[in-house]
């Protein structure tokens, strides 16, 4: 049974948040005007072992964790602000006390790491669920092995990532008619991920061009597919639906109600593409009315 998690006011509209990660705006006015970020992307780790060769972070087993107990920013999150968090190998040493810090502020954490990862450390993802430290449980797809479909069906608000040009038929016929949820993510040709494209391009292309073909045909053997909003550009998502659903299901461009956080260089932009980026500041209201501008949006209040 669905729980109402929070409700909250954000400049001309109110938000209410599910358990199962649904996100309901309401307003009396023709559009929202948000006064401050309804949910971040946060790196907190350079660092992982899962070598996948087209990672956009460029993560290796060496690289960097974040101070991420030290940004002050943190004591300025609103509640039920959503911070999707890479939880990568699961190795950075502050983590569980970083998420404790986010439940003490009433901001709903999501985690994503990779099936390898999840797999390896059922333990402690059981125990940042039961512990309520995190609600949102994204995993990577490496392999739809059965073992690993049965034991996602496990986890009531998993959300298996997928990436447009990674992502193969086979994969869809092995993930179809489970009752998952899936996630389409672009692909960032970025750090490995744009080697990994000179490399393999011909193979990405035509994986990208099935699932453009074959979505709409998809949509009926999984209980949600979603996008970022890469991958809604990169697929043409728009086509598949009316104007009135695109209007409902929406959730806005990339700095509108969200941008990134990246903790282990310090900086923060409107997406984790974005070239420009700027020092992370003290207050996360003060970053979001940085994107704001950086979009030519009209100033909110704080």
């Amino acid at each position: 049974m669905l729980k109402l998690l929070g409700v909250y006011k954000n400049g001309n509209y109110t938000v209410k948040v599910l358990s199962d990660g649904t996100k309901i705006r309401e307003t009396l006015e023709d559009e929202f005007i948000p006064s401050f970020a309804e949910n971040c992307d946060c790196k907190i780790t350079d660092r992982c072992d899962g070598g996948c060769p087209f990672c956009y972070e460029g993560c290796t087993p060496n690289g960097r964790h974040g101070d991420i107990l030290n940004y002050k920013f943190l004591d300025t999150l609103h509640p039920y602000t959503e911070l999707a968090i890479n939880g990568n190998d699961m190795s950075h040493p502050d983590l569980i006390p970083f998420l404790m810090k986010l439940r003490e502020k009433k901001v709903i954490a999501n985690l994503t790491v990779n099936q390898i990862h999840f797999e390896r450390h059922q333990s402690l993802i059981h125990k940042l669920i039961d512990d309520k430290l995190i609600y949102g449980l994204g995993i990577s797809l490496k392999e739809p092995t059965e073992e690993f479909i049965s034991l996602v069906k496990t986890y009531p608000n998993a959300v298996i990532h997928v990436i447009n040009g990674i992502l193969s038929a086979s994969d869809v016929e092995k993930l179809s008619d489970n009752n998952l949820k899936m996630l389409i993510l672009g692909y960032k040709q970025l750090r490995r991920g744009e080697d990994w494209y000179d490399k393999d391009h011909e193979n990405i292309i035509a994986k990208q061009m099935w699932l453009k073909e074959n979505l709409d045909k998809m949509l009926s053997h999984f209980e949600v597919i979603s996008f970022d909003n890469l991958a809604i550009t990169q697929l043409d998502v728009k086509r598949l639906m009316s104007e009135e659903d695109w209007e409902e299901f929406y959730m806005g461009d990339d700095g509108g109600f969200t941008f990134y956080i990246d903790m282990v260089d310090g900086t923060f932009g409107k997406n984790s593409l974005a070239t420009k980026r700027y020092p992370i500041m003290d207050n996360i209201d003060l970053m979001f009315q940085k994107i704001l501008n950086e979009r030519g949006n009209h100033e909110t209040s704080i």
